[in-house]
């Protein structure tokens, strides 16, 4: 019994990893995403909830290290000339509507009765957007490499170098912050740029010897706790020069975005920094006193609802003014107008030198934490009120009753090859594709290839289905690939239309459909693959090809078996084969 009063809290851990697997698959299939969901189940199972815990605190404290590898991600994916070419957008855009935003916001602060020392504090630390709530926004709508996800990035980068001038700023306006010497701004000042230069100089000359030095080491899990150390270690460097975590891990990853190491570093982060955003959303749903908003609930609502329709405003303006289109600044305005976690350590400053009382700070907190909470559910609103874009088709050109003799549909990685194929022997071709980017590129390597949708009708007839010897269904997505075999068997009886299919569940459902021929898109390559093999392992030629000819010829025999009888009869075929192929290489084993 001792022994189990002091082993692992497993309550716990199941209870954040339980509320988790339950709240965010349920509101992403509500559509409702899953920062939400995680701020949700944060508020049920926290102290404000069924209060299976009682300090949102300290996991929070302990989660914003998700936030922390989430920008080192982030930098993994900024070259240093990637960088010093957004430095306009970081030092321009974003100073422009920090300023902006803070002037205005504490002009509301005084417009609700707040003192000018307390309303410049309160306006201030919701000026700083959340960077785990956007970041992940972004990451779900697949912005993050965009130009109008990098201009957010640009203004999140500024934001979180502000923080120190901030903190500086607070301190100078408290109660006898004018006797703080020049000295010690100064030596503030020179300790974080101590610290920038310090991370810099590791990066450039320290940490790509280390990773090759580990690397040689052949130990994973040494090369898994490398890749956190360097994290965490920048972080820290930051934290103690006065710098944002996040801004250390974020350089960090800048600095090694060139290594040769990127693509292993961020596989070995990237299931800590899930994990840890996670726990970050869940302690800040957490953190929502629901006594403090019971209590301040008018003040706490009025607050919420001037800070972020002003916020919102200055950010469209700002966007406005800096050549950014409607669509865009409304965008960039929805996503950024809530407070963020920096508030929360802004605040937190301004009470200890005694701006702001305890009570105070709770209620600055619980408004930025309820414009957190509303962030998703307004992101939600804003696309159902602006639907997407349709793309850009300029310069492109429909199908036009062609009379060629194949009809390719989908033109990616594979309608390409296919088409090289067809155009060697002179053969006439037809080819539509749904991406506008990948019809312009190829277009301009000299392929003749027409904008259209293979799942419509007419778009089909224009491309000359009808008159077609042949069609070619070469789309990259299951669904959209039985949609336009349905249409073509219903509309083109007796055109044969050879499908390419993802795996053996598709290829099946293409043939009972209709498909006159179907290859999975790797099953033919890894033949070729495993001959390649074979051959350079000192097997000869033809010993090669009967392996790969009897691998072909079992597939279509176990293939045929499970289309005519199901599954499970293909699996007891392929136990045969397997024990036919053990008897007749017996393998020795040892003992």
């Amino acid at each position: 019994m001792a022994a189990e009063s002091h082993g692992p809290d497993l309550v716990s851990v199941v209870a954040l990893l339980g509320s988790a697997v339950v709240a965010v698959p349920l509101f992403k299939r509500l559509g409702l995403g899953s920062v939400l969901g995680y701020l949700v189940a944060g508020l049920v199972i926290g102290p404000y909830g069924i209060g299976l815990f009682s300090d949102a605190q300290a996991i929070l404290h302990v989660a914003e290290l998700g936030v922390v590898m989430f920008l080192f991600v982030i930098g993994l994916e900024m070259e240093p000339s990637r960088l010093w070419g957004m430095r306009r957008q970081i030092f321009g855009l974003g100073l422009v509507q920090v300023c902006a935003c803070i002037a205005l916001l504490t002009g509301v602060g005084l417009l609700l009765g707040l003192t000018p020392s307390v309303a410049f504090v309160a306006g201030t630390g919701f000026v700083l957007t959340s960077t785990a709530i956007v970041m992940q926004m972004l990451e779900e709508r697949r912005m993050i490499g965009t130009p109008p996800g990098q201009r957010i990035i640009a203004v999140l980068l500024l934001e979180d170098l502000a923080i120190v001038p901030l903190l500086a700023l607070v301190a100078f306006i408290a109660p006898g912050g004018a006797a703080v010497t020049t000295a010690d701004r100064l030596m503030s000042v020179g300790l974080g740029l101590g610290s920038i230069v310090a991370l810099v100089a590791a990066g450039i000359w320290l940490l790509n010897p280390m990773f090759r030095l580990l690397a040689e080491s052949r130990a994973r899990e040494v090369m898994t706790a490398a890749a956190l150390l360097v994290v965490l270690g920048s972080a820290l460097a930051m934290q103690l020069g006065g710098l944002s975590m996040a801004m250390g891990a974020f350089l960090a990853g800048v600095l090694l975005s060139e290594s040769a190491f990127k693509h292993q570093l961020e596989a070995d982060v990237e299931p800590f920094r899930g994990i840890l955003l996670g726990l970050f959303f869940l302690a800040v749903g957490m953190a929502l006193d629901l006594s403090v908003i019971a209590t301040n609930w008018a003040l706490i609502l009025a607050s919420v609802i001037a800070y972020m329709a002003v916020k919102a405003a200055a950010i469209y303006g700002v966007a406005r003014l800096t050549r950014a289109g409607h669509r865009e600044a409304f965008e960039r305005a929805v996503l950024m107008a809530q407070g963020g976690e920096f508030a929360f350590v802004l605040y937190g400053a301004a009470t200890t030198v005694g701006i702001i009382d305890g009570e105070a700070n709770a209620v600055m907190t619980a408004t930025v934490i309820v414009s957190m909470v509303l962030t998703p559910l307004m992101v939600i609103l804003h696309d159902r009120i602006v639907p997407p874009l349709a793309p850009s088709l300029d310069g492109l050109e429909a199908p036009d009753h062609n009379t060629a003799s194949v009809l390719i549909i989908g033109f990616g990685r594979f309608g390409q090859i296919v088409g090289s194929s067809l155009l060697t022997r002179q053969c006439s071709i037809s080819v539509i594709d749904m991406d506008p980017e990948m019809v312009r590129e190829a277009n301009a390597w000299g392929f003749r290839v027409h904008y259209g949708d293979g799942t419509r009708l007419d778009i089909l007839h224009a491309a000359g289905a009808g008159r077609a010897r042949m069609i070619l269904c070469c789309v990259d997505d299951r669904d959209t690939a039985l949609r336009v075999l349905h249409l073509v068997k219903d509309e083109f009886r007796g055109i044969p239309i050879l499908c390419r299919s993802f795996d053996r569940e598709h290829a099946m459902r293409l043939l009972a459909a209709g498909a006159d021929f179907q290859v999975r898109e790797t099953f033919e390559s890894a033949l070729v693959l495993g001959r390649e093999a074979l051959i350079r392992l000192g097997n000869a030629d033809a010993e090669a090809e009967e392996v790969i000819d009897t691998l072909r010829r079992r597939d279509a025999e176990r293939f045929a078996l499970e289309a005519s009888q199901g599954l499970e009869a293909g699996r007891r075929l392929l136990l045969s084969h397997r024990e036919d192929w053990l008897a007749a290489h017996p393998v020795e084993r040892e003992g």
